[in-house]
């Protein structure tokens, strides 16, 4: 069962309106090769860090909130525990949720990744929010990202379009 997939989590902000469109629980992982100087949550690097679940066990924390329109998964790095991150968008999916991923890498590395599970996690999100956070381009003013080199993406409209094509939603969760 892939709820019984094992998932290193750093913690969890069951309602969040800064870490995507509308309100959304984000899940932070545990575990970051890019650490990024001036990165937000350096706390989330130590890959042996944070806390040992099962994908079932972070999803019984957030499942029930009715409000809740989407899921973000945030870091430290969720490409780094693929299969976990999958199936936690597959359960956020299979409820009717949006998905939105921050990750370091930039989207023309993840798409040419021979993993399946990175494939996968990137064909269940709808918005990604890709590239490492540079300091000297930090910008406050921005939305969802911390630095200027940092893209929100539409995945679904950039898979079709084998480029990536910016997302340009509103903030009421609509892709």
């Amino acid at each position: 069962m892939t709820r019984d997939l094992p998932i290193r989590w750093a913690g969890i902000v069951e309602e969040s309106v800064v870490d995507g469109p509308g309100l959304r629980a984000v899940v932070f992982f545990q575990g970051c090769p890019h650490r990024c100087p001036g990165c937000h949550n350096p706390e989330t690097w130590d890959e042996q860090g944070g806390h040992l679940h099962t994908v079932g066990q972070v999803w019984e924390y957030i499942q029930d909130h009715p409000l809740l329109r989407g899921i973000t998964l945030s870091g430290g790095e969720p490409f780094c525990q693929p299969a976990a991150g999958a199936e936690l968008a597959r359960l956020a999916k299979d409820k009717g949720w949006e998905v939105m991923v921050y990750t370091g890498y930039l989207w023309e590395e993840l798409v040419q990744n021979p993993q399946p599970q990175v494939r996968e996690l990137l064909k269940l999100t709808d918005i990604l929010v890709d590239g490492p956070f540079i300091l000297a381009q930090r910008d406050l003013g921005l939305k969802f990202r911390g630095s200027g080199n940092q893209r929100l993406i539409n995945v679904p409209a950039s898979l079709v379009a084998s480029r990536p094509v910016l997302w340009e939603g509103d903030d009421d969760g609509l892709v």
